[in-house]
C-alpha cells in the first residue's frame, strides 16, 4: 500500500510564491518600506508591520545554516527517501528558507557550505524548491 505525500496548498499569500517555484523561479516577499525580506509568505512585514509587501526574485544561492538527518521515515510516502537532510539555507538575500538538500550524502553536509536552488515537479502543479550544493 502507498501512501500520497501531502503537498502545499497554495492560499491567496502563498500563491505567488508557488506559481514562481512551478516557473523554476525563488520570490520572497520584500517590504516596500523598511526594505527587508522575509519568508515565509504572510501578509505584515514582520520586521515592521508594513502590510506594504511586493515579490522580490531572489537569485536561490544561499549557505547551509542548519539541518538534521531524517533516518525513520515519517509517513510510507518518504520510505524510498531516508536518510535526508532537513535543512535551513540562509539565503544570499537574507532570508531564512526551510528545504531539502539533494544530490549529496546527508553525511557529508557541512555548515557553511554553499547551495543553490533547484526546482523538483511533484504535481501538474507544484513544484518544490530543493537545494543542492554549489561547485566551489
Amino acid at each position: 500500500m502507498s501512501m500520497e505525500r501531502l503537498l502545499p496548498n497554495p492560499d491567496p499569500i502563498s500563491a505567488p510564491y508557488w506559481e514562481a517555484a512551478h516557473q523554476g523561479i525563488l520570490r520572497v516577499p520584500r517590504c516596500e518600506d523598511c526594505g527587508h525580506m522575509h519568508m515565509y509568505p504572510r501578509s505584515i512585514c514582520p520586521f515592521c508591520g508594513s502590510a506594504r509587501l511586493r515579490w522580490a526574485q531572489v537569485s536561490g544561492l544561499g549557505e547551509l545554516h542548519s539541518f538534521t538527518v531524517v533516518h525513520r521515515a515519517p509517513s510510507p510516502a518518504f520510505a524510498d527517501k531516508v536518510p535526508y537532510a532537513v535543512a535551513i539555507v540562509a539565503l544570499d538575500e537574507g532570508p531564512l528558507l526551510m528545504s531539502n538538500i539533494v544530490g549529496t550524502a546527508p553525511s557529508d553536509l557541512k555548515i557553511g557550505q554553499k547551495l543553490r536552488v533547484k526546482f523538483e515537479q511533484v504535481s501538474a502543479e507544484i513544484s518544490l524548491p530543493v537545494f543542492e550544493v554549489a561547485a566551489t
